[in-house]
């Protein structure tokens, strides 16, 4: 089963280079796998980074996709442009475990079309290690985006994909739509992922703003008001 890392990216010169030879370093079968980067339109030498990569062992296949800015519009125009029946939507600074491309292909195998692995912060930050602890559990309000998300290309379809209308809120609108269908897997292996936006905002204040945006959404607020409340608080 060929799997299709799609990775959005913009204006990240800083951690693409990184991500690239960690996947390679850590998949266990890198004939088998397919790297699609969806650029948004980058204005740094992050372009340049992904079309110069080199590496002297054997590599993932890496090709790179442009796409209008937008993370939903990212995502699904690489699974457009995806070769694999399972998609693997990961985010740019987001490390996943060892043979990651085998702990999602025996997911698959042992019948969990779609899922993620638990997630642990970069960091010593007592709140942000007790998000991580408690992503180990399968529930909806433990999921999120940078936990990535592995699913069948058949289910994605089944379930319309990515909403490419949403200027924000992608990872849990699709989430959402696992969920009510009852197929949602937590690989129990870490994937680690960087605390930059919280140490840019502040851990409690950061992670006060997601609790209002969780609260919104809950209450029925449109996308618009919570993209304007993201935009006012969290950028």
């Amino acid at each position: 089963m060929l799997i299709s890392i799609i990775i959005p990216v913009l204006n990240e010169e800083d951690s693409i280079l990184s991500l690239l030879d960690h996947l390679n370093s850590n998949a266990s079968f890198v004939r088998d796998c397919e790297i699609i980067v969806v650029d948004g339109g980058s204005t740094d030498h992050t372009r340049e980074i992904i079309s110069s990569y080199t590496t002297d062992k054997p590599a993932i296949s890496l090709t790179l996709v442009n796409s209008p800015k937008g993370r939903a519009k990212q995502l699904h125009e690489g699974a457009l442009n995806a070769n694999g029946n399972i998609f693997y939507f990961l985010h740019a600074d987001s490390y996943p475990p060892k043979n990651f491309d085998n702990h999602i292909r025996k997911a698959i195998k042992s019948g969990n079309p779609a899922g993620c692995f638990r997630m642990k912060f970069d960091s010593s930050h007592l709140w942000l290690k007790m998000i991580g602890w408690w992503t180990r559990f399968n529930w909806k309000a433990s999921r999120g985006g940078d936990q990535s998300q592995y699913i069948t290309r058949d289910l994605y379809k089944e379930i319309g994909g990515y909403d490419t209308n949403l200027p924000i809120y992608e990872d849990y609108d699709i989430i959402n739509k696992l969920y009510e269908f009852k197929k949602y897997h937590v690989i129990p292996k870490w994937l680690k992922t960087s605390d930059r936006r919280y140490r840019e905002v502040g851990v409690m204040r950061l992670q006060w703003y997601y609790l209002q945006i969780y609260y919104k959404k809950y209450r029925g607020a449109t996308i618009e008001e919570i993209l304007a409340f993201y935009r006012g608080n969290c950028n």
